[in-house]
């Protein structure tokens, strides 16, 4: 069970290195880690390159970035990682378990950050994609790739891309939670607001959920 991970980045070079080398041992082990890039202007590439099996420049878009590196990628499953999530070396063999049982899944999610109160956040977010089978980008999406095609993959959309595949999945099965956590930046919270940012994700989920269009969402989402 070939694992290839796609990675979308735009202008990680802080984060991006710290990410791929928790994905060396992986790639020993005969799975492939492909960046798809859109565009950075900083040195993300060059840091990149020589960590990665493949790097793909594409436009910017992360549903169009990820769906460009899966029309390159070999592996029997498909997992989605941010540019600033840190994994242990072993993560992939919990995705290969539960892939046994499940079709699909997602991780704990932890937020590193200097704010306490995000702790609250990270097990918010766990608690919630357990009980709706809905999951998020931070959690480290991994699905089958027969299952992703299958479903007919990511939407093309601006926003919500993540929760729109879930949905997609969780008909054909609820996802495998994986308690084992994974650990993103805060930095999303931290330059917006932690409050500020919390509520305006609620918002536009809400928003979402009675229909609007990610589109017209994509203008407040920074």
């Amino acid at each position: 069970m070939r694992i290839s991970v796609i990675i979308p980045t735009l202008n990680e070079c802080k984060h991006i290195a710290q990410t791929l080398l928790c994905l060396q041992v992986m790639r020993q082990h005969g799975n492939e880690v492909i960046l798809v890039d859109a565009g950075s202007d900083d040195n993300t590439v060059e840091v990149a390159t020589p960590l990665c099996d493949l790097v793909i420049i594409t436009k910017r878009g992360r549903a169009h970035q990820m769906q460009a590196g899966i029309n390159k990628s070999c592996g029997d499953v498909l997992w989605f990682l941010h540019g600033d999530t840190i994994v242990s070396e072993n993560t992939y063999f919990l995705i290969q378990q539960a892939l046994n049982k499940h079709l699909w899944g997602r991780f704990n999610v932890t937020i590193n950050s200097q704010y306490k109160f995000l702790r609250l956040v990270a097990f918010m977010m766990n608690l919630r994609s357990c009980i709706t089978g809905v999951c998020t980008g931070d959690q480290g999406i991994f699905v089958k790739k027969e299952i992703y095609t299958q479903v007919g993959g990511f939407p093309i959309i601006p926003l919500m891309e993540d929760i729109a595949l879930s949905k997609k999945l969780k008909r054909l099965g609820r996802p495998a939670c994986i308690k084992t956590s994974i650990n993103t930046s805060g930095r999303r919270w931290e330059s917006h607001g932690v409050i500020k940012t919390i509520l305006l994700m609620w918002l536009l989920r809400m928003l979402y959920f009675f229909g609007k269009n990610p589109v017209s969402l994509k203008k407040y989402y920074k």
